[in-house]
């Protein structure tokens, strides 16, 4: 089943993360437990353009990856997970991630079972990658923790 826009309580759900930490502006497509695509608006009002190149601001990668996380949470949340990263592979930084960009947030569940779940992930900015991994994850009861 595909459900569309997300709410952003239904977005929150899932993740432990709130403002300024989420990172998740928009869920667009989203099929329980198998996929999903989100938005992330990139404003130069966010707090790590304060120090991260205040006269060429560039969004950190690890807080792209973080978005992608983000988005894998809530895929793990649907199959009644929370999850906690044990392994980041293949990461390629392909493009910068800049104010006024929309960061186009693309996560699959490819596998769960024994209490691990992998996921690939990509984030892209107009068509152009931005970055790409495969996320391992211990995949813990909902009540145990979110995000």
């Amino acid at each position: 089943m595909t459900i569309g826009t997300l709410e952003l309580a239904d977005i929150l759900a899932p993740l432990a993360h709130r403002y300024p930490r989420i990172m998740i502006d928009r869920i667009l497509e989203h099929v329980p437990g198998q996929h999903a695509r989100a938005l992330k608006n990139v404003t130069v009002n966010e707090p790590f353009f304060q120090g991260h190149f205040p006269s060429f601001p560039v969004m950190p990668g690890i807080l792209v990856i973080e978005a992608l996380i983000q988005l894998s949470a809530v895929l793990a949340h649907d199959v009644g997970h929370g999850l906690a990263i044990t392994d980041i592979d293949g990461v390629r930084f392909k493009r910068q991630v800049a104010p006024g960009d929309q960061l186009l947030l693309e996560a699959a569940l490819e596998a769960h079972g024994d209490g691990v779940g992998r996921f690939s992930v990509r984030a892209s900015v107009m068509d152009e990658v931005a970055a790409e991994a495969r996320l391992v994850a211990r995949l813990q009861p909902a009540a145990a923790g979110r995000g």
